[in-house]
């Protein structure tokens, strides 16, 4: 009903708005929706939920980066995901390791590859919003929204080599499973059946549409199904799914052929936003309150605010900032600080985290192994930095917003305070009762010389030179050399053929040549009258 307002007016985003909305309906306030009420059924709910959102989502920032883009940035991305990737998933390990000491290190390997990856559904709900339409570069743009793709798959290769070594008997074991299974099965074999299947379809729909078999909207159509059909058949074999349907979507509109018939058509758009607000809602009950504190785990509301605190300053920004000058598209450190800021945790989170635990199994509570304690922290660790990044990312844009305005309101202040006075401070020491100009006689009395006179030097009112000056200042707008150099020509010897011109930006003064008023207003260069000068005293 005001999405629009919240979005446009203020640049708040379906994701902060879905996510109170599911707080508000969940078990902790109204009661009307609560998802943990599923039972054992309720991470099967879940992870099938964010698996559809985060393909759908995916499949749709391949489509719309521009032609053979993943070519043309291979450079970019490699620096933005691979190395900002690995040193982020440390250094968030490290800060789990230091604050909950129940967990070992290879437990906290696991929970910080659930926050590794940008999230794209935020990423894209941030970067395609109007405030960074006008403020963030395109190019900029376009690579915040293919390296969260790209990165959102590759949590899978971290995930696994943390599970691996907690599940496998040895780590001897447990790498050959990770470089096998993790990385060759999983992401290399994910990545070439998306590419793939998005070729074939691409030169599918070509043949069908010059044959003409289908049309415009099918076209439209195709969007959402090929994502679900992709990610359906690369999930079904156990490959990375999410990686599939981006490489899917880069595929497909590789030549930018799909791009043109789906150019305009905001039907892509709308099933975008039902999904994303239908998810963020669903996250928003989902988010376990409760298990914010479990002191058997050592999980208390202090640790997980220190955690989230830590994670938004040494996530991503060192990695970026140290790294940009390999990065083409980041032009200089303002730049880079926006992109290592700008790496929201949502739904792809969520995703990671729920498969773990699918993968780990079911805990014994209390806790007897690792296994068991790294099952029942991961969650509730994982959902409180996601409700953060959505309150510190979502609102981000906002409070920017606010601090350029609040920055031009005081610009425009202190402008119009400089303008106020443009008389240097050594006037305000001249005679404050200076000798006014007297007409000559009663035909100059109301002349335009004499009103001119007047208006500069204020003669009627017996004004204060402070007055004079700064009236002065405020009709003519001159700069202080300008009114200095017009006091000093009015300092002028009564014999002096001087004059004051009609127009009264300006005193004249010297050899000039004589003219005077007639009565009906015109200039008679016979008939000579002489305003008198002012005298300064100094």
């Amino acid at each position: 009903m005001f999405s629009l307002l919240a979005r446009e007016m203020v640049f708040v985003n379906e994701v902060v708005l879905g996510t109170v909305f599911g707080i508000f309906m969940g078990p902790y306030f109204a009661g009307i929706f609560d998802p943990r009420a599923w039972g054992s059924q309720t991470d099967v709910i879940t992870l099938e939920i964010m698996r559809v959102v985060l393909a759908t989502g995916l499949f749709a920032i391949g489509v719309e980066l521009p032609k053979s883009y993943m070519a043309k940035h291979a450079k970019s991305l490699f620096a933005m995901v691979i190395p900002t990737m690995a040193i982020g998933w440390v250094i968030v390990a490290g800060l789990l390791r230091v604050l909950f000491p129940q967990l070992n290190f290879i437990s906290c390997l696991a929970i910080s590859a659930c926050l590794t990856p940008t999230d794209p559904i935020i990423c894209a709900a941030i970067v395609g919003g109007k405030f960074a339409q006008k403020h963030v570069p395109v190019n900029l743009r376009q690579l915040l929204s293919a390296e969260s793709a790209a990165n959102d798959g590759l949590a899978y290769p971290f995930l696994s080599l943390a599970i691996y070594l907690t599940v496998d008997a040895s780590r001897g074991t447990a790498v050959t499973h990770w470089i096998l299974i993790g990385w060759l099965y999983e992401v290399i074999l994910g990545i070439v059946m998306g590419a793939i299947l998005g070729l074939l379809f691409s030169h599918l729909m070509k043949f069908s549409y010059r044959r003409g078999y289908i049309d415009r909207e099918s076209y439209v159509a195709q969007y959402l199904a090929l994502a679900i059909f992709i990610t359906g058949i690369v999930s079904t074999i156990g490959s990375d799914d999410l990686l599939a349907a981006f490489a899917a979507g880069s595929a497909i509109s590789w030549d930018g052929d799909f791009n043109t018939h789906t150019e305009g058509e905001t039907f892509a758009s709308v099933i975008d936003l039902v999904l994303n607000c239908g998810c963020f809602v669903y996250i928003g009950a989902w988010i376990p309150f409760k298990a914010f504190t479990i002191p058997d785990l050592g999980i208390t509301p202090w640790r997980l605010v220190v955690l989230s605190c830590g994670i938004m300053f040494l996530r991503r920004i060192p990695a970026i900032m140290a790294l940009y000058k390999w990065i083409p598209e980041i032009n200089s450190w303002r730049e880079a600080l926006f992109s290592g800021h700008f790496g929201p945790m949502g739904v792809g989170a969520v995703f990671i985290s729920t498969l773990a635990i699918h993968r780990l199994g079911t805990p014994v509570d209390p806790p007897i192994t690792q296994q068991d304690y790294l099952t029942l922290a991961i969650q509730p660790i994982v959902s409180f930095v996601v409700l953060s990044s959505i309150i510190i990312h979502g609102l981000s844009i906002p409070f920017f917003n606010l601090g350029i305005n609040v920055s031009r309101t005081v610009s425009l202040s202190a402008t119009l305070t400089s303008r106020s006075r443009s008389y240097p401070d050594w006037l305000l020491g001249v005679n404050r009762h200076p000798t006014l100009p007297r007409e000559p006689d009663a035909e100059a009395a109301n002349s335009p010389t004499q009103e001119a006179t007047e208006g500069i030097l204020g003669s009627k009112n017996n004004e204060s030179q402070e007055d004079i000056i700064h009236r002065h200042s405020l009709f003519t707008n001159q700069d202080t050399e300008t009114l200095e150099t017009e006091i000093r020509e009015a300092d002028v010897q009564p014999s002096s053929p001087g004059v004051l011109s009609n127009d009264s930006n300006a005193v004249a003064g010297a050899n000039s040549r004589p003219v005077s008023i007639a009565e009906d207003g015109d200039v008679d260069s016979q008939d000579i009258k002489h305003p008198r000068a002012v005298h300064f005293p100094t």
